[in-house]
């Protein structure tokens, strides 16, 4: 299934300005452990070996970690979302001057997306796209 939505994926996306890194959003060791895979990461690799223009693009899945387990977020409003993942993601190192595009599969309010993109500008980051596959209707306040 993976090869089939970066497939379509691709042929929607437009890659207009050049990125440095690819960032799967990351899952909690223990919800990985029992999933077996991270669907962010899978996509990762997949654009990567399709899109002529992220050849060069590294795929740092452990550059930003999910350092604490998470509830759930189906069934959370826009503000308990946010305050569910206040804290949640740590940079393991530098990302001075890094054009950065964090791969998520489904966007509903923004907050997971939010959480890193504050906490890799905290490391230094130029530049933080996010790249979704999915956008949800967004949930009530």
């Amino acid at each position: 299934m993976t090869p089939l939505l970066a497939s379509l994926w691709q042929q929607q996306a437009e890659f207009l300005a050049p990125i440095d890194v690819l960032v799967p959003v990351p899952l909690h060791w223990h919800r990985q452990w029992r999933r077996g895979f991270n669907q962010s990461e899978l996509l990762c690799r997949h654009l990567k070996m399709i899109c002529p223009e992220l050849k060069s693009c590294a795929i740092e899945h452990r550059l930003i970690r999910r350092q604490r387990a998470t509830a759930a977020q189906s069934g959370m409003n826009a503000k308990q979302r946010a305050r569910n993942l206040k804290g949640a993601f740590t940079v393991h190192k530098p990302c001075d001057n890094l054009r950065i595009a964090v791969v998520d599969d489904v966007f509903t309010t923004g907050a997971t997306a939010a959480a890193m993109a504050h906490a890799l500008q905290a490391a230094g980051a130029r530049s933080i796209e996010v790249w979704c596959l999915a956008r949800t209707p967004a949930p009530g306040p």
